[in-house]
């Protein structure tokens, strides 16, 4: 990858690419203003097609592409009608649906908006540790039910947080910022990730152990691994079946990461509980039975960035089309080397 020039640049031509509906929800018109601010901004709707003629037109001219959600691949063909692109950035997290192998071997630089989505991910994670530690949820529904005061010194002493045993899969930006997050909360934290040595796992204050053990002990498994060719199915039946009674599994990640047919028998004998704000596919099929399972939290990808969330996105990308443009360079860079760990 060409390294950034010293000194700013002259002031660039840029567009935005991504889906009209992402341009509305993701950048507002401060955002919009801030960013005509640093660049010339070529006029709106967002270009959510690369091969019409008024898409060829703006590229022809572009420096930088603010990109988003459903925005096309940026292949060999769209970057041969975009000879002056240099840079892209993101205001979401992945970048894996849309830079292509052609923009890495054309040293187009690539920002990512992942460390401000990985804030309410990590959130949602946190506030669903502590509720299902609880019983929250299950204990609503029997209050709802019964309507009287229950005898609260009868209450089973596997609920509740203290000293409860957290596990984190994969040190992740969103794994690392739950793990940040627990640290005022009285919980013993595992990790497991290969790519983290003993070392590091100090400085995290974690207990650095292997997958199985991860899963033999946690009182709570949080998966935060990215869906790559390696991870499809990582979390199988024999992991599932390994868990404590009673155990919780939360899956903010992708839905295919977590073998859902042996996940949907363990739960729905009663053996576990878990949190799925990801399924395989997405939605679930109206009839499936996870739907139907009192033991099991489904909600639609609720955990990333929503309504005034995004916000923080717009922020962030604006920051680094600052940094980008006064020729100090990315932040938060997408390395093309580091793909193969990230979502």
């Amino acid at each position: 990858m060409t390294a950034p020039p010293a000194g700013p640049r002259p002031r660039p031509r840029a567009a935005l690419a991504m889906s009209p509906d992402a341009a509305s929800a993701v950048l507002g018109p401060e955002s919009l203003t801030a960013l005509a601010d640093l660049c010339d901004l070529a006029p709106l709707p967002a270009l959510d097609d690369l091969t019409t003629p008024r898409a060829r037109a703006v590229l022809a001219g572009v420096d930088l592409l603010v990109t988003g959600w459903g925005c096309p691949p940026l292949d060999a063909d769209v970057l041969r009608a975009a000879p002056r692109l240099r840079a892209v950035v993101h205001t979401a997290g992945s970048v894996r649906g849309h830079v292509t192998d052609a923009c890495w071997e054309r040293g187009i630089e690539v920002s990512s908006a992942a460390a401000a989505n990985a804030v309410p991910v990590a959130e949602y994670t946190l506030a669903m540790i502590l509720l299902t530690g609880k019983r929250v949820l299950e204990t609503a529904r029997e209050h709802r039910a019964s309507r009287t005061a229950p005898d609260w010194l009868r209450t089973p002493r596997t609920v509740g947080n203290h000293h409860r045993t957290v596990g984190i899969l994969s040190a992740s930006l969103i794994g690392r910022r739950v793990i940040e997050l627990l640290r005022p909360h009285d919980f013993e934290v595992l990790l497991h990730d290969p790519y983290v040595d003993a070392g590091e796992a100090a400085q995290l204050g974690v207990e650095l152990v292997g997958r199985a053990e991860l899963f033999r002990r946690g009182d709570t498994v949080s998966v935060h691994t990215p869906l790559l060719p390696g991870t499809r199915h990582l979390v199988g039946r024999n992991l599932i079946d390994s868990m404590r009674p009673d155990a919780v599994l939360i899956n903010t990640a992708r839905g295919a990461v977590v073998d859902q047919d042996a996940l949907a028998d363990a739960v729905l004998a009663g053996r576990i509980r878990a949190v799925l704000d990801v399924t395989d596919p997405e939605p679930l099929p109206p009839d499936h039975p996870l739907w139907r399972c009192d033991n099991v939290l489904l909600t639609p990808h609720l955990a990333g960035s929503q309504g005034n969330e995004w916000r923080r996105l717009a922020d962030l990308a604006l920051s680094e089309i600052a940094r980008w443009t006064s020729g100090e360079g990315f932040r938060h860079p997408v390395r093309r080397e580091r793909l193969a760990f990230l979502a």
